[in-house]
């Protein structure tokens, strides 16, 4: 009696007289900030938390996300503040403070990192509701893509209601005179396969996703265009270049593993160093004017959302600025796609695929994104949508783009090994020197993961000698959380020329953090195996991008650093079959060029050395690189140099 006295006078104590305000009481749009201040709390805690609630009538344990009131400067006092900036998503939200002390802890009941995650035994108060303007009717996550034509451009966008919105566009600003129906479509709790997707801790409506085509356009050319209705109301007016198949340059931005980062604590680690990948990426698109387009390529691992369905919202808010501008395009990952009843886990994977996903078994990623294509394979699930996006193709300039799905069927005598197949033999040269092909788990990585050792095999027993007959230029692979450049390679032997031995490179390293170091000394735990294996060129451990800079006799892949914007490796792939390394033995870049301007140069190769051919353009944020006369990166004899250490 004595003990449960004194838990009420505790908890009286605490919540007696505490109170919340929030201001302002409504937002307009995803990314406006609400202030959350309160006072009166008698006796704090350093592990008193304030719980984000959206829906608001969500229980206590399924919060959106959670913030300690540590983080406001005086909270020891009893009152602070702290001010968040939120996602629209399409319902109210309302905040609530708990008191949580260290002897409540509770060790069974962790986030996905293992830490605990807060208690709601002791309600100390909650908020009036925040809404936002439009929440329901005003589209927001925009993204565009590339259809099988060229003189088309998809977009895409989220709403709360199935209300018929249309795409409205033109070559003018101010005179948007064409006008295409969006179709929309939606996936349920049902549709979900396993926990946390199908739980109420990580469901939340998704509301609808639209899909409208602009057709028609004329290549190379601005265009502006807005989505809504005039009922619903419109977004804001964005623009993007229509794709040019003759274009004279190709510009992507390449990456993996990228996720979101989310302004709140929550059950699963956001991903800070992507606001940081969006930043930098953002910077160079800006920088190309108004007639060069561009693409995004993300190779797997979209979002991390892993069963909790806002993650997504808070990863579309992040990207618009990108997505909105140029295509986005992406291929499945393990954290897309993989659960235990997968269709398709033969005997020497059955411990590759796991539950990944988080239950959402393909299912948001194939609603929310639709690339160029029609390949599908069924979910496992009945009545379950398709899984979508897995394979496909598209020219942009001198390249040819390819998308494969590591997660589904890829062997001899599938359906996705009969596309490669197909699509590569039926490349035309001539128009498209270059051919880049990219998918999720890698092929080639000095990671001694056991876990995707079965999978590495297949891949080169059945997917490598198609890359070698049909001379694929670069490989991209995701997967692994760091930067790693390749010789040129097949069967695990460097090559003296791209031909018949395509660059390797795994670039999963734009925002996710839990990889390990390479391989580490067995006595020294902390410090990786040096030097790194004479096949692997260049080991990086800071996050980032790739660059692809292209014309019809030279492609240039450069790695970007995220801590400073600038390039930290380089390689350049002539069309004659020569592969230039671009970095120094010291890892240094004192080669390349910093300046308010850069120009894309190309060079044609001579009888003995490399002049200047032309000038294709200038635009802030690209880097120019000329071969090196060393010749660092190849030798007579085709014995590859390693060039660089690892960084960490």
């Amino acid at each position: 009696m004595i003990t449960v006295i004194s838990i009420f006078f505790l908890i009286s104590s605490v919540s007696s007289t505490v109170t919340i305000s929030i201001s302002p009481q409504t937002l307009n749009r995803t990314g406006d900030t609400i202030t959350i201040k309160w006072s009166g709390i008698s006796s704090p805690s350093d592990l008193d938390w304030l719980g984000i609630y959206s829906p608001p009538e969500s229980p206590h344990d399924n919060f959106i996300g959670y913030k300690f009131l540590t983080d406001s400067p005086n909270w020891q006092t009893g009152s602070g503040s702290i001010s968040i900036p939120l996602t629209n998503l399409r319902s109210d939200y309302t905040f609530r403070i708990f008191h949580w002390t260290q002897s409540e802890i509770n060790p069974k009941h962790n986030d996905h990192d293992h830490n605990p995650l807060p208690g709601t035994h002791h309600l100390l108060t909650e908020s009036n509701r925040l809404t936002f303007r439009f929440g329901l009717n005003v589209p927001e996550q925009i993204h565009l893509a590339f259809t099988d034509t060229v003189n088309e451009m998809r977009v895409m966008f989220v709403t709360g209601d199935g209300e018929e919105r249309v795409v409205r566009y033109g070559e003018v600003k101010e005179k948007l005179e064409n006008v295409t129906v969006a179709r929309g479509f939606r996936y349920e709790l049902k549709h979900m396969c396993h926990a946390p997707a199908n739980s109420t801790i990580g469901w939340r409506d998704p509301g609808w996703s639209f899909d409208a085509v602009m057709k028609n356009l004329q290549q190379g050319v601005k265009y502006y265009y807005q989505v809504g209705s005039e009922l619903r109301g419109w977004s804001e007016i964005h623009s993007f270049v229509s794709r040019n198949e003759n274009s004279e340059e190709t510009l992507a931005f390449m990456f993996g593993d990228m996720g979101c980062a989310t302004p709140y604590k929550t059950y699963i680690r956001g991903e800070e160093e992507s606001l940081s990948t969006v930043k930098w990426i953002l910077r160079d698109i800006e920088a190309l004017g108004d007639d060069k387009g561009a693409v995004v390529s993300h190779i797997g691992d979209i979002s991390y959302a892993r069963g909790y369905s806002w993650i997504w919202d808070e990863f579309f808010a992040q990207i618009e600025p990108i997505a909105s501008k140029v295509p986005y395009h992406v291929c499945i990952g393990n954290h897309e796609y993989d659960w235990p009843m997968q269709p398709w886990k033969p005997d020497w994977a059955s411990y590759v695929y796991g539950k990944d996903s988080g239950g959402e078994c393909g299912v948001p990623y194939s609603v929310k994104f639709n690339m160029p294509g029609n390949s599908s394979e069924d979910t496992g699930m009945v009545n379950g949508p398709q899984t979508r996006n897995l394979y496909y193709s598209y020219d942009m300039g001198s390249v040819h783009f390819v998308y494969i799905s590591t997660e589904t069927d890829f062997l001899k005598g599938g359906k996705q090994y009969s596309f490669i197949k197909s699509d590569l033999e039926s490349v035309n040269r001539s128009k498209t020197p270059f051919v880049v092909v990219q998918g999720h788990r890698p092929m080639y990585t000095t990671s001694t993961k056991v876990r995707d050792t079965a999978i590495r095999q297949k891949m080169i027993e059945h997917l490598e000698p198609l890359f070698v007959k049909n001379n694929v230029t670069v490989a991209l692979w995701g997967h692994v959380h760091r930067y790693e450049r390749f010789c040129p390679i097949s069967n695990n032997t460097c090559g003296e020329r791209w031909q018949g031995s395509p660059v390797h490179l795994v670039i999963g390293m734009a925002g996710k953090d839990t990889q390990p170091i390479w391989e580490p000394r067995p006595n020294h735990p902390d410090v990786p195996i040096f030097p790194q294996p004479a096949r692997s060129m260049y080991r990086g451990g800071e996050f980032g991008y790739i660059r692809l800079v292209a014309n019809k006799e030279k492609l240039t892949l450069s790695y970007v650093g995220n801590h400073d914007g600038e390039v930290h490796d380089v390689v350049e792939i002539l069309a004659s079959g020569e592969v230039i390394s671009g970095s120094d033995d010291d890892g240094k870049d004192s080669n390349i060029e910093s300046k308010s301007e850069f120009a894309v140069l190309w060079y044609i190769e001579g009888a003995s050395v490399m002049v200047l051919g032309v000038i294709l353009g200038y635009f802030i944020g690209f880097f120019s690189r000329k071969k090196k006369e060393s010749g660092t990166g190849s030798s007579s004899n085709g014995r590859w140099i390693q060039v660089k250490n690892e960084e960490t």
